[in-house]
């Protein structure tokens, strides 16, 4: 017997290890989008094959504009026949349903096509490009003309609309902050509008007009921007050392770390009471180095081998085998920091810290963007045309007054069940990231630190997670305890239960949202249950709905019962209410 265990770890390490090192080119993402016959009768998911509660999106018609005239009569016909629109984007990212259009004769608009750099202004340090532009072409755009936007989200694959519509991130306390948004000086967005002015507008907003910062984060129910002008800075070479330290003041040091490196950010392996600090500056452009970034879970990986470490992963869910989990979350952080985590001193090698490198070339990453068309070889980790991770992700932020207490709190959940976080080291730990409090009316609203927990979800939604209690309780301790702002772009819906509330500026963004599209066309179910409009909620009461985080447990049979799953008070935090497996007598 234990001869096939340390068999099956040897075979587990192994894939791992292969997977991360393979850099063969994948298919790259598909089009969300699929239709029965021209562009009509469709359907819309995101990248990961699945919104939440699992739901089907259905829609009419899709169009693919590629200029703006052609995206104001799209908007201006849509309007006109009073027909529900929402907005995609190429590869649709986001986790809750954002582009689910209400209903089946909704449309569909893709901003697949509007993907080009208009202009670049060297002089005033500008860049002007269309919504649908992917981050990493962003990059390398401005990166020609020797500019940077100095901060953004890791993964190459987002486009500018999409950062914008969910307020998405890097991380950084200095200067605006980290947030895309916040370096928006003018954008176009195609709204709604009467018969006399043709069904649809181009309103142009511009710093110093307040509903600008309505449409900094947009949630998509504004209408459809069109073009983006970013306020740059002259690019610029940064100096990367990661070092790994013990958890035991971590509460301390979250506060005050983010003041003293400009890209500081965390990696948190709480079941291994370990930290990896990055610390991350700017360095005179002089200074030697040509390093990159290439992040190991954003390249493309085996497909057979994403198969296995998902049946490895299934196993041990079924098995209730924590100490697998353990083991394999230890391997998994120590290759990936002999692998200096994707960093290389001069894009090949690494041969030690600190990695040197323009900032375009350590900024983001995402090389399984790149394309063979073959799935059987590689695929993108998630891709859920091959046997891939499945996960939920919950995002939140919490104010850097509170980040203390709830790292301590996450302290004390794991000193009980010492074991219960290790599947998050299978997904690179708890990514902690610095945020600025923004002027946007759905912004950050004051400093914060954003917590990034990826771990297993079931295939089967009737099936309760390993230590499904202490995630739920983590989820809950922010949430509830200490007031988190949701990421808009990921988490399951209890993150969304009441969150606008939590917004001073709501109802001046629901204001521009009335005045912008009075009947409604860019909103649906969803969005009005995560505004809090028409009396909508987001808690899905059924049997089971909080193993897939659609309600908190207020019953039994929210939970698994005949699985011994039982909704329970929180460990730690004693108001969660959290399903518990309870041993069988």
């Amino acid at each position: 017997m234990k001869h096939h265990q340390d068999k099956k770890n040897v075979i587990a390490k192994c894939m791992f290890f292969i997977m991360i090192i393979c850099k063969v080119n994948c298919s790259p993402p598909e089009d969300p989008i699929k239709c029965t016959l021209n562009n009509s009768n469709c359907t819309i998911t995101n990248t990961y094959g699945a919104f939440p509660d699992r739901s089907l999106c259905r829609a009419a018609k899709v169009v693919y504009p590629k200029t703006e005239e052609e995206l104001i009569s799209a908007v201006a016909n849509a309007t006109m026949t009073n027909t529900r629109m929402k907005v995609a984007t190429r590869s649709s990212h986001s986790i809750p349903k954002l582009v689910c259009p209400e209903g089946d004769n909704g449309l569909l608009i893709s901003t697949k096509y509007l993907n080009r750099t208009l202009d670049v202004n060297v002089s005033s340090m500008t860049m002007t490009v269309e919504s649908g532009m992917t981050l990493r072409q962003l990059i390398n755009d401005a990166a020609k003309a020797k500019l940077a936007l100095p901060y953004a989200p890791y993964w190459w694959g987002l486009t500018i609309g999409g950062m914008m519509g969910t307020g998405a991130h890097g991380s950084s306390l200095w200067g605006l902050g980290s947030q895309v948004h916040d370096y928006v000086i003018r954008l176009r967005i195609v709204t709604p509008a009467t018969a006399e002015e043709g069904y649809a507008k181009v309103r142009t907003l511009e710093i110093g007009n307040p509903e600008l910062d309505a449409a900094k984060v947009s949630l998509g129910v504004l209408g459809v921007i069109s073009q983006v002008t970013l306020k740059l800075q002259p690019l610029f070479k940064r100096s990367v050392t990661y070092i790994t330290k013990n958890d035991s003041d971590f509460g301390d040091e979250a506060v005050i770390f983010g003041r003293q490196h400009e890209y500081a950010d965390f990696t948190w392996y709480p079941s291994q009471k370990q930290v990896v600090y990055r610390i991350d500056d700017r360095v005179p452009s002089n200074t030697s180095g040509n390093g990159l970034l290439d992040f190991p879970g954003f390249r493309s990986t085996a497909s057979v081998l994403l198969s296995g470490l998902r049946t490895t992963e299934e196993t041990e869910e079924l098995l209730g085998d924590a100490d697998g989990k353990c083991r394999n979350g230890k391997w998994t952080t120590s290759i990936l920091k002999t692998m200096a985590y994707g960093l290389t001193n001069d894009g090949i090698l690494f041969t030690g810290f600190p990695v040197v490198g323009y900032h375009n070339r350590l900024q983001a990453s995402g090389t399984c963007l790149d394309s063979l068309e073959d799935l059987t070889i590689t695929a993108c980790p998630w891709d859920h045309r091959v046997k891939s991770l499945f996960f939920h992700q919950t995002t939140f932020s919490i104010s850097l007054s509170q980040v203390k207490n709830f790292i301590e709190d996450v302290q004390k959940l794991v000193a009980l069940e010492p074991k219960s976080t290790c599947g998050l080291d299978l997904y690179n730990g708890i990514l902690m990231r610095y945020i600025t409090a923004s002027t946007a009316y759905l912004g950050i609203q004051e400093n914060a630190l954003d917590f990034d927990i990826t771990y297993y979800r079931s295939k089967d939604p009737t099936n309760p997670r390993l230590y499904e209690d202490i995630l739920e309780e983590i989820e809950q301790i922010a949430m509830f305890k200490y007031g988190a702002l949701p990421h808009w772009g990921k988490n399951r819906n209890v993150a969304f239960d009441g969150a606008i509330k939590k917004y001073k500026n709501a109802s001046e963004f629901l204001k521009v949202k009335n005045q912008y599209d009075p009947q409604g066309l860019f909103s649906s179910s969803w969005t009005d249950q995560i505004l809090g409009l028409n009396g909508a909620v987001v808690s899905i009461d059924k049997e089971g709905c909080a193993l897939e985080g659609l309600c908190v447990c207020s019953q039994d049979i929210h939970c698994a019962p005949k699985k011994n799953y039982f909704c329970r008070p929180g460990k730690v935090y004693r108001d969660a209410r959290v399903c518990t497996k309870v041993d069988a007598k």
